[in-house]
Protein backbone atom coordinates (compact mmCIF):
# COMPACT_ATOMS: atom_id res chain seq x y z
CA UNK A 1 0.00 0.00 0.00
CA UNK A 2 1.87 3.33 -1.25
CA UNK A 3 1.81 6.71 0.42
CA UNK A 4 0.04 4.77 3.05
CA UNK A 5 -1.28 7.22 5.80
CA UNK A 6 -1.82 6.20 9.29
CA UNK A 7 -3.39 8.39 11.92
CA UNK A 8 -2.88 8.26 15.46
CA UNK A 9 -3.58 11.68 17.62
CA UNK A 10 -7.10 11.64 18.65
CA UNK A 11 -10.13 12.74 17.40
CA UNK A 12 -8.18 9.55 15.82
CA UNK A 13 -11.19 9.00 13.15
CA UNK A 14 -12.15 12.25 12.22
CA UNK A 15 -8.65 13.31 11.80
CA UNK A 16 -8.22 10.88 9.23
CA UNK A 17 -10.98 11.23 7.36
CA UNK A 18 -10.04 15.15 7.44
CA UNK A 19 -6.46 14.19 6.02
CA UNK A 20 -7.97 11.78 3.00
CA UNK A 21 -10.54 14.74 2.28
CA UNK A 22 -7.14 17.06 2.25
CA UNK A 23 -5.20 14.97 0.46
CA UNK A 24 -7.41 13.88 -2.49
CA UNK A 25 -4.58 12.48 -4.66
CA UNK A 26 -3.91 9.75 -2.29
CA UNK A 27 -6.42 6.99 -2.64
CA UNK A 28 -8.98 7.27 0.56
CA UNK A 29 -8.48 2.94 0.61
CA UNK A 30 -4.46 4.20 2.12
CA UNK A 31 -5.45 6.09 5.01
CA UNK A 32 -6.47 4.02 8.45
CA UNK A 33 -6.91 5.21 11.76
CA UNK A 34 -5.30 3.11 15.13
CA UNK A 35 -7.71 1.20 17.19
CA UNK A 36 -5.54 -1.43 17.22
CA UNK A 37 -4.61 -1.06 20.99
CA UNK A 38 -8.53 -0.93 22.21
CA UNK A 39 -8.35 -4.33 20.29
CA UNK A 40 -5.46 -5.51 22.00
CA UNK A 41 -6.55 -3.89 25.11
CA UNK A 42 -9.92 -6.27 24.20
CA UNK A 43 -7.63 -9.77 23.91
CA UNK A 44 -5.96 -8.50 27.11
CA UNK A 45 -8.87 -8.32 29.14
CA UNK A 46 -10.11 -11.81 28.19
CA UNK A 47 -7.03 -13.63 28.78
CA UNK A 48 -7.06 -12.17 31.61
CA UNK A 49 -10.17 -13.42 32.92
CA UNK A 50 -9.22 -16.78 31.36
CA UNK A 51 -5.86 -16.94 32.56
CA UNK A 52 -4.28 -17.33 28.97
CA UNK A 53 -1.90 -15.26 27.28
CA UNK A 54 -3.69 -12.25 24.85
CA UNK A 55 -1.77 -14.52 21.93
CA UNK A 56 -4.54 -17.52 22.66
CA UNK A 57 -7.16 -14.95 21.76
CA UNK A 58 -8.31 -13.99 18.53
CA UNK A 59 -10.77 -12.21 16.15
CA UNK A 60 -12.11 -9.79 19.00
CA UNK A 61 -13.71 -6.60 17.22
CA UNK A 62 -13.29 -3.02 17.82
CA UNK A 63 -16.29 -1.29 16.01
CA UNK A 64 -16.64 2.51 15.37
CA UNK A 65 -14.71 5.52 17.02
CA UNK A 66 -11.55 5.30 18.49
CA UNK A 67 -13.59 6.90 21.60
CA UNK A 68 -15.78 5.89 24.64
CA UNK A 69 -18.21 4.71 22.39
CA UNK A 70 -16.62 2.66 20.73
CA UNK A 71 -18.11 -1.17 20.75
CA UNK A 72 -15.48 -3.92 21.27
CA UNK A 73 -17.03 -7.03 20.64
CA UNK A 74 -15.97 -10.54 21.32
CA UNK A 75 -18.83 -12.11 19.47
CA UNK A 76 -16.99 -13.99 17.00
CA UNK A 77 -13.37 -14.19 19.13
CA UNK A 78 -11.58 -17.22 19.93
CA UNK A 79 -9.34 -18.72 22.86
CA UNK A 80 -7.16 -21.42 23.23
CA UNK A 81 -7.98 -23.54 25.78
CA UNK A 82 -5.67 -26.59 26.54
CA UNK A 83 -5.00 -26.96 23.46
CA UNK A 84 -8.30 -26.17 21.95
CA UNK A 85 -10.00 -23.00 20.04
CA UNK A 86 -13.05 -22.56 21.62
CA UNK A 87 -15.82 -19.34 21.08
CA UNK A 88 -15.18 -16.38 23.85
CA UNK A 89 -18.98 -16.70 25.18
CA UNK A 90 -18.80 -20.45 25.54
CA UNK A 91 -15.59 -20.18 27.36
CA UNK A 92 -16.10 -17.34 29.72
CA UNK A 93 -20.34 -18.16 30.15
CA UNK A 94 -20.64 -14.96 31.59
CA UNK A 95 -23.10 -13.22 29.70
CA UNK A 96 -23.28 -10.23 31.98
CA UNK A 97 -20.00 -9.31 32.15
CA UNK A 98 -19.24 -9.52 29.06
CA UNK A 99 -22.14 -7.00 27.74
CA UNK A 100 -20.91 -5.07 30.80
CA UNK A 101 -17.88 -4.62 32.85
CA UNK A 102 -16.12 -5.73 29.63
CA UNK A 103 -17.24 -3.31 27.25
CA UNK A 104 -17.15 -0.02 29.67
CA UNK A 105 -13.53 -0.84 30.80
CA UNK A 106 -12.28 -1.35 26.80
CA UNK A 107 -14.07 2.15 26.55
CA UNK A 108 -12.22 3.43 29.23
CA UNK A 109 -8.70 2.37 28.97
CA UNK A 110 -6.96 4.84 28.30
CA UNK A 111 -8.28 7.37 30.92
CA UNK A 112 -7.82 4.58 33.34
CA UNK A 113 -4.34 4.57 32.79
CA UNK A 114 -3.59 8.30 32.45
CA UNK A 115 -5.83 8.69 36.16
CA UNK A 116 -3.42 6.21 37.04
CA UNK A 117 0.21 7.36 36.13
CA UNK A 118 -0.93 10.61 35.33
CA UNK A 119 0.48 10.00 31.50
CA UNK A 120 -0.81 8.24 28.62
CA UNK A 121 0.17 4.54 27.18
CA UNK A 122 2.59 5.98 25.14
CA UNK A 123 4.62 2.09 25.27
CA UNK A 124 1.07 0.30 24.62
CA UNK A 125 0.19 2.88 21.40
CA UNK A 126 3.72 2.67 20.41
CA UNK A 127 2.97 -1.31 20.68
CA UNK A 128 -0.14 -1.11 18.43
CA UNK A 129 1.11 0.66 15.86
CA UNK A 130 3.73 -1.41 15.17
CA UNK A 131 1.09 -4.33 14.91
CA UNK A 132 -0.90 -2.01 12.92
CA UNK A 133 1.74 -1.36 10.37
CA UNK A 134 2.95 -4.83 10.41
CA UNK A 135 -0.08 -6.26 9.79
CA UNK A 136 -0.41 -4.10 6.70
CA UNK A 137 2.97 -5.15 5.45
CA UNK A 138 3.17 -8.77 6.06
CA UNK A 139 -0.87 -9.59 6.00
CA UNK A 140 -3.03 -11.03 8.59
CA UNK A 141 -2.59 -14.71 9.79
CA UNK A 142 -5.11 -17.35 7.91
CA UNK A 143 -7.81 -17.38 9.81
CA UNK A 144 -7.35 -13.85 11.53
CA UNK A 145 -8.81 -10.73 11.53
CA UNK A 146 -7.86 -7.50 13.08
CA UNK A 147 -9.56 -3.84 13.95
CA UNK A 148 -8.77 -0.77 11.86
CA UNK A 149 -10.24 2.48 11.50
CA UNK A 150 -10.84 2.53 7.62
CA UNK A 151 -13.12 4.29 5.05
CA UNK A 152 -16.80 2.79 5.24
CA UNK A 153 -18.05 2.03 1.30
CA UNK A 154 -22.14 2.57 2.97
CA UNK A 155 -22.46 -1.22 1.82
CA UNK A 156 -20.84 -3.16 5.19
CA UNK A 157 -22.74 -3.76 8.51
CA UNK A 158 -25.03 -0.88 8.00
CA UNK A 159 -22.46 2.12 8.48
CA UNK A 160 -22.92 5.12 6.88
CA UNK A 161 -21.32 6.02 3.78
CA UNK A 162 -17.99 7.55 4.22
CA UNK A 163 -17.36 7.38 7.82
CA UNK A 164 -13.58 7.19 8.92
CA UNK A 165 -14.98 4.17 11.26
CA UNK A 166 -13.22 0.60 12.55
CA UNK A 167 -14.06 -1.92 11.46
CA UNK A 168 -12.40 -6.21 11.34
CA UNK A 169 -10.38 -6.43 8.03
CA UNK A 170 -8.13 -8.96 6.76
CA UNK A 171 -5.12 -7.78 5.29
CA UNK A 172 -3.37 -9.76 1.75
CA UNK A 173 -0.71 -8.03 -0.51
CA UNK A 174 -0.83 -4.87 1.02
CA UNK A 175 -4.62 -4.66 0.32
CA UNK A 176 -7.20 -4.84 3.24
CA UNK A 177 -11.07 -5.93 3.03
CA UNK A 178 -13.98 -5.79 4.96
CA UNK A 179 -14.87 -9.19 6.71
CA UNK A 180 -17.82 -9.66 5.82
CA UNK A 181 -21.37 -11.82 6.51
CA UNK A 182 -20.75 -12.09 10.36
CA UNK A 183 -23.98 -11.77 11.93
CA UNK A 184 -25.02 -8.60 14.00
CA UNK A 185 -27.42 -9.26 17.10
CA UNK A 186 -29.61 -6.90 18.70
CA UNK A 187 -27.12 -5.78 21.52
CA UNK A 188 -24.10 -5.36 19.13
CA UNK A 189 -26.27 -3.36 16.61
CA UNK A 190 -27.44 -0.93 19.32
CA UNK A 191 -23.86 -0.26 20.08
CA UNK A 192 -22.49 -0.17 16.64
CA UNK A 193 -25.32 2.56 15.36
CA UNK A 194 -24.64 4.63 18.64
CA UNK A 195 -20.77 4.95 17.44
CA UNK A 196 -21.33 6.00 14.19
CA UNK A 197 -23.84 8.54 15.51
CA UNK A 198 -21.04 10.54 17.03
CA UNK A 199 -18.38 9.57 14.10
CA UNK A 200 -21.33 11.94 12.21
CA UNK A 201 -21.65 14.31 14.89
CA UNK A 202 -17.64 14.41 13.90
CA UNK A 203 -17.27 14.76 10.53
CA UNK A 204 -20.26 17.31 10.43
CA UNK A 205 -18.11 19.49 12.91
CA UNK A 206 -14.66 19.62 11.19
CA UNK A 207 -16.36 19.98 7.78
CA UNK A 208 -17.64 22.84 8.90
CA UNK A 209 -14.73 24.12 10.14
CA UNK A 210 -12.79 23.27 7.17
CA UNK A 211 -15.54 25.16 4.95
CA UNK A 212 -15.24 28.07 7.01
CA UNK A 213 -11.52 28.06 7.09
Amino acid sequence: MPNSVIVVGNPANTNCLTASKSAPSIPKENFSCLTRLDHNRAKAQIALKLGVTANDVKNVIIWGNHSSTQYPDVNHAKVKLQGKEVGVYEALKDDNWLKGEFVTTVQQRGAAVIKARKLSSAMSAAKAICDHVRDIWFGTPEGEFVSMGVISDGNSYGVPDDLLYSFPVVIKNKTWKFVEGLPINDFSREKMDLTAKELTEEKETAFEFLSSA
